[in-house]
């Protein structure tokens, strides 16, 4: 697990990178991603309705039926992900978890934290899904 997305971010970000290594216009089920991801049905059923909801994919029912991405791969952000399921609180929050936490009241690593937060949030906005399948290493991400 992350140390800093849930495990429903996690598996969001494979099935949306999953998603743009598949051929244009194609329609992958639940099903495949399931299986591909090694994610339980259930679960992803809930994370693709989220990211339909926010316009990142687009779905089709029936048997015939299946998700894409909604937009080119390179309109998609890694930061579109994580805000669209996890929200972006930790952009702001300690690492540590204290609400009291600032510049004025530092926890422990809040300065340390404060530098890598700005490195995590500029890779998120700049790397896009189609960075990402293009650079992915994973065979078992390509098309059938």
């Amino acid at each position: 697990m992350s140390i800093i997305f849930s495990r429903q971010c996690e598996y969001a970000l494979q099935a949306v990178l999953y998603l743009a290594l598949q051929p244009r216009g194609t329609l992958t089920s639940s099903k495949d991603l399931t299986t591909r991801l090694g994610v339980p049905y259930h679960f992803l059923g809930k994370i693709m309705q989220s990211l339909t909801r926010k316009g990142l994919l687009r779905s089709q029912k029936g048997s015939s039926g299946g998700f894409a991405l909604a937009l080119p791969p390179k309109d998609i952000t890694l930061f579109h992900i994580v805000e669209a399921i996890d929200g972006v609180d930790f952009t702001k929050k300690c690492v540590l978890g204290f609400p009291e936490c600032s510049g004025k009241n530092p926890c422990a690593v809040h300065h340390q934290w404060a530098g890598l937060r700005e490195n995590i949030y500029e890779m998120l906005v700049r790397k896009n899904i189609a960075e990402m399948a293009k650079e992915t290493k994973k065979p078992e991400f390509r098309a059938r």
